[in-house]
């Protein structure tokens, strides 16, 4: 059978440091939504900023997700997940940080990629999931 995928850079990229790149990616899409939705004092932006960044929250928000990844997306989903990060989670388990791991990595892939409209498309799902937006 043909293999009708194509093959991009970002799949030469090892999953975490795609992750890197996507933890920067959805921390910035967060505060901009925060941002723009209220004028609020930094102090409290920050506080409603880190109840959506935490690794407990992106591991919720990924299960949401997954039924509206495509195959691709799914693959790189499960190889941030899988993949061994050195650290250790502050505050939740070690399931929600690989899951979260996942998360970035597919956000990550997505930015690479230069697929802001995907990118908007899963925190539109994200943030309406949160706020019923």
């Amino acid at each position: 059978m043909e293999n009708t995928s194509v093959h991009s850079l970002a799949d030469e990229i090892s999953p975490l440091t795609l992750a890197f790149v996507g933890d920067g990616v959805y921390d910035l899409l967060v505060r901009e939504y925060l941002v723009r939705k209220a004028n609020r004092s930094v102090g409290e932006l920050n506080k409603i900023k880190v109840s959506l960044v935490n690794c407990k929250s992106q591991a919720e928000f990924a299960k949401i997700l997954m039924p509206t990844l495509t195959e691709k997306e799914l693959a790189v989903y499960k190889r941030g997940r899988n993949a061994a990060p050195k650290c250790t989670p502050k505050n939740g388990s070690v399931a929600d940080y690989h899951s979260a791991t996942g998360l970035e990595t597919l956000f990550g892939y997505l930015q690479i990629n230069k697929d802001q409209s995907r990118i908007n498309e899963l925190f539109e799902i994200i943030i309406h999931t949160r706020f019923g937006e």
